[in-house]
């Protein structure tokens, strides 16, 4: 028996025809946004540190019939995102969609904290992303058109013990968001955040299953979220279907905080 045909995709769904950047995009939630995306229509950008796994994930979109690339780009070195961001909008002529999903930790209580530390995460989180922001602007402005999505952190909404460098950057970038749709609407750019819970990655699939339990006692859905419960929404934003959505921040967290 043939594999039953999908149903097509509402127009207003459709990223056909756009051009997208994701950063992060080779691992996670920004590789579930990345194959989504794609998937969607989109040409897909995957800007990572490690450009043997973005390559990867291009590959594979590629094969399955979606039109990606990859790129080494390092979000906190700002001569780089000026330099390569730079370069694609001369190449492509424009970035429509972008989606600033680079991040790291280095989690720590405040009182041990090392400066360096601090620092590193607020440049790669939160600078970093205003860096890459910043970078595909201009090309949006002239077209009168572009989305922005910042993938935040439901951390940044309530806080984190351990992890204040962490939260400060992701409700930095809460701020940003919020501030760049102000200033961008007259463009009909659209400027959102999305702020995820507790995600199955790598990261928590190490966790026993008791850590686990403990951790999914604080969702009132009773369960850890998934890579594309994020890219979804993301998906969504970025679609005409989100056109008069701006300056908002869509908790993602299975009811954590509310």
């Amino acid at each position: 028996m043939a594999d039953p045909v999908p149903p097509a995709l509402p127009a207003r769904l459709s990223l056909s025809g756009r051009i997208a950047l994701v950063t992060g995009g080779s691992r996670g939630i920004g590789e579930a946004i990345a194959r989504l995306l794609a998937d969607r229509g989109a040409e897909v950008i995957i800007a990572a540190r490690g450009l043997e796994r973005a390559r990867q994930v291009a590959s594979e979109i590629a094969g399955a019939g979606g039109a990606a690339s990859a790129l080494e780009l390092d979000v906190a070195d700002r001569e780089a995102v000026d330099r390569i961001v730079g370069g694609v909008v001369k190449e492509r002529g424009r970035v429509d969609l972008l989606v600033n999903n680079a991040g790291i930790t280095r989690d720590n209580l405040a009182l041990r904290m090392k400066p360096g530390d601090w620092d590193a995460v607020l440049d790669t989180n939160l600078r970093g992303a205003f860096q890459v922001s910043r970078a595909v602007m201009a090309s949006m402005v002239r077209q009168r058109f572009g989305r922005i999505v910042f993938v935040s952190s439901v951390v940044g909404q309530m806080g984190n013990a351990g992890q204040a460098n962490y939260a400060a950057s992701k409700a930095g970038m809460i701020g940003l968001a919020m501030s760049l749709a102000r200033e961008l609407a007259s463009r009909s750019i659209t400027v959102n955040a999305v702020a995820p819970g507790y995600i199955e990655t790598d990261m928590t699939r190490q966790l026993t299953p008791e850590q686990q339990a403990k951790l999914t006692d604080f969702i009132p859905l009773g369960r850890l979220g998934k890579p594309g419960d994020v890219a979804e929404a993301v998906a969504f934003l970025l679609s005409d279907a989100g056109s008069w959505i701006t300056g908002q921040v869509l908790g993602i967290n299975g009811g954590m905080y509310m």
